[in-house]
C-alpha cells in the first residue's frame, strides 16, 4: 500500500536542482500527467489555458514570503523568525543554538532579543524590546537545498506576482510561474496558507503514517468560498492550495468562509476529495509533498513521471519546471 518511506525515494542528479529562475516566469516546461490513460505529455507552462475548461476555477495561495532571515547586530547569531505569537514575541529558529539558551540576549535591528523559552522542536520563543518589521531589511529564506543566501533578484522572483498576505517563510512555488497577463486569462480566486519551514522537514519514520505534520495557518474569504462553491472543476495551484481545500470546513457540502490551522497529512491510500486538477512543481524524494502528489495521481505513475523528467532534463524544485495533473 506504499506506506513505507522508501517507497517514495528517487535519485536526482544535483545539476537538475534549479538554482535560479528562468528569465521569464512563464517560460518553464510543464509535464502533463493524464490520469485516465496514464500518459505523459511534454508541454510549456504557457500552454496551461489549453487545459482549462469553461466553469473551471484556479485556486491560488496569495501568501507573501517575509524577510524572516536575520542576523544579530554583531553577526554571531542567525535567526529565522517563523511566527509572531504575540506583539514582540516570536517563535524563531536560531543558529548556533548553544549560544541562545533561556535568558540569553542579543540584539537584532537595534532591538534587544531575549530567549524566553526553548520549544520541543528546538525553536526558541524570542522576546523583542520593540516591533520587528519583516517587510524591511533581512532576507527571504531560500530553501536549504539551494545552498546559498538570497540576493536582490530573489527578493522579487521568490515571490508570486499575486503575493498579498505577509506571513510565509517559503514560497508557494507552483504560483511562481504565473504572470499577470496569463492569470488574467483564467477564472481564479485566492486562499491563504502561510507556508512554514515544516514543508522542508524530512520524514524520519519509515512507516509514513507515524510522521507528525507541521501546522500552518490558513484563511478562506467569503468571496473565495462563493467562487469555489460555484465552480464546476477546481484546479489547485500548488500543494498548499490542496492542503487548504482538503482541510477546510464545509456545511451541507458547501465550503464556508473561515480561518484556522491545519496539520493535514495527505498520502496514499487517501484520495483528494475537493481538487480536480493540480499544478505543482517537482518535489524532493521522501518528502510529504511527493506523498501528496502520489495521493492525487498514484505513486507508481508519479515515480515513472519523475524518472522521465530526469531523462528529459527537467529543472527540479522551487525555481524549476512544473507538472500538471489532469
Amino acid at each position: 500500500m506504499s506506506q513505507q518511506l522508501s517507497d517514495y525515494d528517487y535519485e536526482l542528479p544535483e545539476e537538475l536542482i534549479a538554482q535560479r529562475p528562468l528569465a521569464e516566469r512563464a517560460a518553464s516546461r510543464m509535464m502533463v500527467l493524464h490520469r485516465a490513460t496514464e500518459q505523459i505529455e511534454h508541454r510549456r507552462f504557457a500552454d496551461l489555458p489549453e487545459f482549462v475548461r469553461p466553469g473551471d476555477l484556479l485556486v491560488l495561495n496569495n501568501t507573501r514570503v517575509v524577510n524572516a532571515r536575520r542576523f544579530s547586530d554583531d553577526g554571531a547569531i542567525e535567526f529565522l523568525f517563523l511566527e509572531q505569537l504575540q506583539p514582540r514575541r516570536w517563535r524563531s529558529l536560531v543558529k548556533p543554538g548553544r549560544k541562545m539558551r533561556v535568558g540569553a540576549t542579543t540584539s537584532v535591528d537595534g532591538l534587544a532579543a531575549t530567549v524566553d523559552e526553548i520549544c520541543a522542536d528546538g525553536s526558541r520563543v524570542i522576546v523583542l524590546e520593540g516591533d520587528l518589521d519583516l517587510g524591511r531589511g533581512g532576507a527571504v529564506p531560500l530553501p536549504p537545498y539551494m545552498g546559498r543566501s538570497a540576493d536582490a533578484s530573489d527578493e522579487q522572483r521568490y515571490q508570486t506576482v499575486f503575493a498579498q498576505v505577509p506571513g510565509a517563510v517559503a514560497a508557494p512555488t507552483a504560483g511562481l510561474h504565473f504572470t499577470p497577463e496569463l492569470l488574467a486569462q483564467l477564472a481564479h480566486t485566492f486562499v491563504t496558507l502561510h507556508v512554514g519551514t515544516g514543508t522542508f522537514a524530512p520524514v524520519k519514520t519509515e512507516a509514513i503514517a507515524e510522521h507528525q505534520m507541521h501546522e500552518e495557518w490558513f484563511a478562506i474569504s467569503p468571496a473565495a468560498a462563493e467562487a469555489i462553491n460555484g465552480a464546476q472543476r477546481i484546479c489547485a495551484i500548488g500543494t498548499t492550495s490542496v492542503r487548504v481545500l482538503e482541510s477546510a470546513r464545509r456545511e451541507s457540502g458547501k465550503l464556508v468562509p473561515q480561518e484556522g490551522r491545519t496539520s493535514i497529512f495527505i498520502h496514499p491510500p487517501q484520495q483528494v476529495q475537493h481538487v480536480d486538477l493540480l499544478l505543482t512543481n517537482f518535489h524532493l524524494p521522501r518528502s510529504t509533498l511527493l506523498m501528496l502528489v502520489s495521493a492525487v495521481a498514484g505513486r507508481e505513475f508519479i515515480l515513472r513521471a519523475y524518472a522521465e523528467a530526469i531523462r528529459e532534463r527537467y529543472r527540479f524544485y522551487s525555481y524549476g519546471d512544473c507538472m500538471l495533473i489532469v
